[in-house]
């Protein structure tokens, strides 16, 4: 899946950037209870981390289950949040809608021996020229117009 979107960068130039996601999940428990989500270290790719359901593995025991994220404020300092507090019998898994932080993030079980799956999106910003982005226009038009089936006016029943 990939879409363009218009951003404006910190110098106050407009351009391009394309978005790309790809499925992420990790497993935290007590043998594994971290998970570093780093991205590449190319230049022009910024990686992200959107987070979407937490939940308690097949086994987990009565007991609660803490999950926190490490990651870079708005200021540049690291800081850690607990996002879930999970139980097996009265809360087995949370949902955190489109809980979106930019690379690195740290996963930790802070509490608990879990197993605890994390799941989510991985997605990757790119910068797009201007010349790339009008040939893939083009051909998104192109499938799209293909892809159009003609459509039909419904048939009215009579009464009788």
């Amino acid at each position: 899946m990939s879409f363009h979107d218009d951003e404006s960068s910190d110098v106050g130039l407009s351009g391009q950037s394309r978005l790309e996601s790809f499925l992420f999940s990790c497993e935290l428990s007590s043998r594994v209870p971290f998970y570093t989500f780093q991205g590449d270290e190319e230049e022009d790719l910024e990686h992200f981390v959107e987070l979407r359901t937490v939940c308690l593995g097949n086994g987990a025991k009565e007991e609660s289950n803490v999950v926190e994220v490490t990651a870079m404020n708005h200021q540049g300092k690291t800081i850690s949040v607990p996002i879930a507090n999970l139980h097996i019998k009265c809360l087995p898994m949370v949902s955190l809608g489109d809980f979106e932080l930019k690379a690195p993030v740290t996963i930790r079980l802070k509490a608990g021996t879990g197993p605890v799956s994390v799941s989510g999106l991985h997605l990757i910003a790119s910068q797009v020229e201007d010349s790339d982005l009008s040939e893939e226009e083009d051909e998104e038009e192109e499938e799209e117009e293909e892809e159009l089936p003609a459509i039909k006016p419904a048939k009215k029943k009579q009464k009788q």
